[in-house]
């Protein structure tokens, strides 16, 4: 596989809302064959009342959604501590980026939050804010 997309609740709601910019970077990654994905938790960050519940189920109908295994929780609190980070406001980050971590490289993620991902990512992921 030629690489993975990944994307952030900010990601994944623009997706929803059917913006531009990132609808085109899901295209585009989709016709050279690059995977698209998020993890469950970032869906339940990105449900928005605001958008028809179909649209969120046609979304991610085409896209990877990873699931939270133990494993998975535990890359992602071994990122918080190496990074003396904790609580509710990095978790669903650190999860995204153990899920980063272990994607077919090379792997971007779209996030509003290119600081705590880039942190949490590592150099080897390309963090685009979006």
């Amino acid at each position: 596989m030629p690489g993975t997309l990944l994307l952030d609740s900010e990601g994944l709601s623009k997706l929803y809302l059917k913006d531009r910019t990132v609808m085109a970077l899901v295209q585009a990654a989709a016709e050279e064959g690059v995977r698209v994905a998020t993890t469950a938790m970032t869906t339940l960050e990105a449900d928005y009342e605001r958008i028809h519940r179909a649209r969120i189920t046609w979304v991610l109908s085409r896209i990877d959604v990873h699931d939270v295994t133990a494993d998975i929780a535990d890359k992602a609190t071994a990122l918080l501590r190496t990074h003396h980070l904790h609580g509710h406001k990095y978790a669903i980050d650190a999860v995204l980026a153990a899920v980063a971590r272990n994607a077919p490289a090379p792997v971007t993620l779209l996030t509003s939050d290119p600081e705590d991902l880039t942190l949490l990512c590592g150099p080897t992921i390309e963090v685009v804010k979006v």
